[in-house]
């Protein structure tokens, strides 16, 4: 999926939710864990039941990999049935991977060729020579870690480095980079404040915004100074949606609560236009 028909999505749903899907078999309703394939089966009925409310699915990898071999053919069984049955959906891996460049594009190709989801999240530690095999792949996503929204985020990524802190010199590095124009960047909602001047150094590029919801984040405030001309903003929400039903009308019950925000969402869009 390549940028225009995100927009268009965007556009035609009037919404720019994204869904995490971060299961835990300890939260997800217990009739499901009589499933064959219960992660499965638990995305399935979140994804049917919110698909026409959201623009991204995000699976976060860590949530696959924890439960074994079992756990990755649930993840790509996910990916499949997104694929197969809303492919104008835009699919983000979250799986925060960075590496010297060969062990990079082994990771890329995991991502983007194997399991093909249209993007990833990566870390820019170890810089351009980790991020630009993620870059190299057409009409892909790499989706660039800056400023986080967890508790110790600010530990590295707010230290001055001469006139600015370094998550401001994340940004403005990765532009230079060959195919920067693939690149999204994460922007936690908890740092709303922040916007304003992350929208300075990227006015254009997409941001993908964790955060709103179970960790607090208020989705006004990022869109008072996150929106550009084409929204520009990925809100995700995970357990907010996911997990806010726990018996056996839970997708439904999702469904409530992605439609609260994408009305939310419609109606901030309806004052920009």
């Amino acid at each position: 999926m390549n940028r225009q028909e995100l927009i268009a999505q965007i556009q035609q749903k009037k919404s720019f939710l994204c869904i995490g899907l971060d299961v835990d078999l300890a939260k997800i309703p217990t009739h499901l864990l009589k499933e064959e394939d219960p992660i499965f089966e638990f995305n399935k009925q979140i994804i049917d039941a919110t698909h026409h409310l959201a623009v991204a699915y995000k699976p976060n990898t860590a949530f696959y990999e924890a439960y074994g071999i079992k756990g990755w053919m649930a993840l790509e069984k996910t990916i499949n049935y997104i694929n197969q049955n809303y492919p104008e959906i835009f699919t983000i891996a979250d799986a925060k991977r960075g590496d010297i460049g060969n062990t990079s594009t082994m990771y890329a190709k995991a991502f983007f060729e194997d399991l093909n989801f249209d993007s990833v999240t990566v870390a820019p530690y170890m810089g351009s020579d980790s991020v630009e095999p993620f870059l190299a792949f057409e009409n892909k996503t790499t989706i660039l870690l800056a400023l986080t929204s967890n508790k110790g985020g600010l530990d590295f990524q707010g230290l001055k480095t001469g006139e600015n802190e370094l998550y401001k010199e994340v940004l403005k590095t990765a532009l230079t980079w060959k195919n920067s124009e693939n690149l999204m960047f994460v922007v936690g909602a908890t740092k709303a404040e922040y916007f304003s001047a992350i929208r300075k150094i990227v006015p254009n590029h997409f941001l993908l915004v964790p955060g709103v919801g179970a960790q607090g984040g208020n989705l006004q405030d990022v869109c008072k100074y996150g929106l550009n001309k084409d929204c520009g903003l990925l809100i995700n929400s995970s357990r907010g949606i996911i997990y806010a039903g726990k018996d056996e009308n839970f997708a439904k019950t999702a469904q409530i609560e992605a439609e609260k925000l994408q009305k939310e969402m419609a109606a901030i869009l309806e004052v920009r236009s």
